[in-house]
């Protein structure tokens, strides 16, 4: 008889790769507080709706390695490595890189892949979607609707009202808490 454990791994395989198909990075440096990126990062707005469009070079220069990785180069943090990913706050999150509201936590929810996941964006303007073909697999990539950085990806197995599952890199996520909420 083949032991459980041994069962279970194709599964754990599949799950991690219908989220991660990149080189995992350490999850040290993921934050749900604000960090210098914004300081240094003269695109980065709450308010301005305006597309944003830079050189790589430039945004190299503005964002921290981290956030450059998974938003510039299509990166995947580890999964299971943000705090995000199990948090209870009560606000809306926002794109790193620019700063554009993206989800509220209202529609956030655990789906068990190791990566935070909503099941709708704060509204239709928020997410790109692109087809990834990559690694095998057929995919749609999320990405902001202001600055297009990578996100992460939407898959079609997620909960009530929508059925959609948007599987996003904690690091690429920034949170302001709602006045007034409670954990």
């Amino acid at each position: 008889m083949i032991p459980i454990s041994i069962l279970s791994w194709p599964l754990v395989a599949v799950v991690l790769l219908q989220c991660s198909a990149d080189p995992v990075r350490s999850g040290a440096q993921n934050q749900i507080a604000m960090d210098t990126t914004k300081q240094e990062n003269p695109v980065y707005s709450r308010t301005d709706t305006g597309k944003v469009d830079l050189p790589e070079s430039e945004w190299k220069k503005i964002l921290s390695p981290d956030v450059y990785y998974i938003a510039r180069q299509k990166g995947t943090e580890r999964p299971w490595t943000s705090p995000i990913e199990h948090s209870k706050e009560i606000g809306t999150y926002y794109c790193k890189a620019c700063g554009k509201p993206l989800f509220k936590s209202e529609a956030k929810f655990e789906s068990g892949c190791g990566w935070p996941s909503f099941f709708e964006p704060l509204s239709k303007g928020s997410i790109l979607y692109t087809p990834d073909n990559s690694h095998g697999m057929q995919r749609t990539e999320v990405q902001c609707g202001r600055c297009k950085a990578h996100l992460g990806h939407v898959f079609d197995d997620g909960p009530p009202p929508t059925g959609l599952r948007y599987c996003i890199n904690g690091v690429i996520l920034d949170f302001e808490k709602s006045s007034g909420a409670k954990k």
